[in-house]
C-alpha cells in the first residue's frame, strides 16, 4: 500500500485522538470516584444493619421501662387505696392486715424504682449508641452524596470531551484514503496502529530497529506504507527518523 507522507503523518494525530477518546470513555464508564462509592455503599449497608440492632435494643429497653412505670403506677394506686381503707378501718385485725400489705407494697415500689433506674440507664446508653451510629451513617451518606455528585460531573465532562474528540477525529480523517485508515484501524484493533520512527526507534513499541531494518526503511519510497518489524504498527518517517 502507498500513501503520501503527509497522510501517514496524520495517522499520528489520529492515534493520539484515539488514545484520548479511549481515556474519555474510561472516565465516562468508570469514574475515579466509583470504587470509593462502592465501598461506601457496602459500609452504609453494614452500618444500617448495626443501626437496626441498636434500635431494637433501645426499643426493648424503652418497652421494659414503660412496663416498670406502669407497674409502679399500679402499686402506688393500690397503696393509696389501702391507705384510705386503713384510715377508715375500725377493725384492728383488718387494720393489721392493711398495714402489713402497705409495708409489702412499699418494698415493691422501692424494688420497682431501683429497677427503673437501672433500665433508665440502659435506655440512655441505648439512645446514645443509636445516635452515634446514626451520626456515622450521616457521615457515610454525606461522603457518598458528595462523591456521587463529583462522579456525575466527571461523567458529563468525559462525555462532552469524548464527543468533541470524536468530531475532531472525523474532521482530520475525512480526507485520508479509506484503505490507509482501514489498515491503521485494523492494526490498532490488534495492538499498536501507528508509530513514529524517531532516531531509529519505533515510538509505538519503543524498540530500536536493527541496522538491516533501517536500511530497508532508507531504501523504501517516501509514499510506501511500512511496518515496524517488532510491533507491526505503520511506521511513519519524518526528518527526525534518523535515516
Amino acid at each position: 500500500m502507498n500513501a503520501t507522507p503527509e497522510h501517514q503523518r496524520i495517522l499520528l494525530d489520529v492515534a493520539d485522538l484515539d488514545r484520548r477518546i479511549q481515556q474519555a470513555e474510561r472516565a465516562r464508564t468508570t469514574p475515579a470516584q466509583g470504587p470509593r462509592i462502592n465501598e461506601l455503599v457496602k459500609e452504609r449497608q453494614e452500618q444500617l444493619r448495626e443501626l437496626t440492632i441498636l434500635t431494637g435494643a433501645r426499643d426493648d429497653a424503652r418497652t421494659e421501662l414503660a412496663r416498670l412505670e406502669s407497674d409502679v403506677k399500679l402499686v402506688e394506686q393500690r397503696r393509696t387505696r389501702d391507705s384510705e381503707r386503713l384510715a377508715a378501718s375500725t377493725n384492728s385485725k383488718d387494720a393489721q392486715a392493711l398495714e402489713h400489705e402497705l409495708a409489702s407494697l412499699a418494698k415493691r415500689v422501692s424494688d420497682l424504682e431501683d429497677m427503673e433506674l437501672e433500665v433508665m440507664s440502659r435506655v440512655e446508653d441505648a439512645e446514645a449508641a443509636v445516635a452515634t451510629q446514626q451520626a456515622l451513617i450521616d457521615v457515610t451518606t454525606a461522603e457518598g452524596t458528595e462523591l456521587t455528585t463529583q462522579a456525575k460531573a466527571a461523567v458529563a465532562a468525559a462525555t462532552t470531551e469524548g464527543e468533541h474528540l470524536t468530531r475532531d477525529r472525523a474532521a482530520i480523517t475525512a480526507d485520508l484514503p479509506a484503505d490507509l485508515l482501514a489498515d491503521y484501524e485494523r492494526r490498532a484493533s490488534r495492538g499498536i496502529g501507528v508509530g513514529l520512527l524517531l532516531r531509529g526507534t519505533c515510538e509505538g513499541c519503543r524498540i530500536m530497529l536493527s541496522g538491516t531494518h533501517l536500511n530497508e526503511v532508507r531504501r523504501a519510497a517516501p509514499d510506501a506504507v511500512l511496518s515496524c518489524p517488532e510491533c507491526g504498527a505503520i511506521l511513519v518517517r519524518t526528518d527526525e527518523s534518523g535515516l
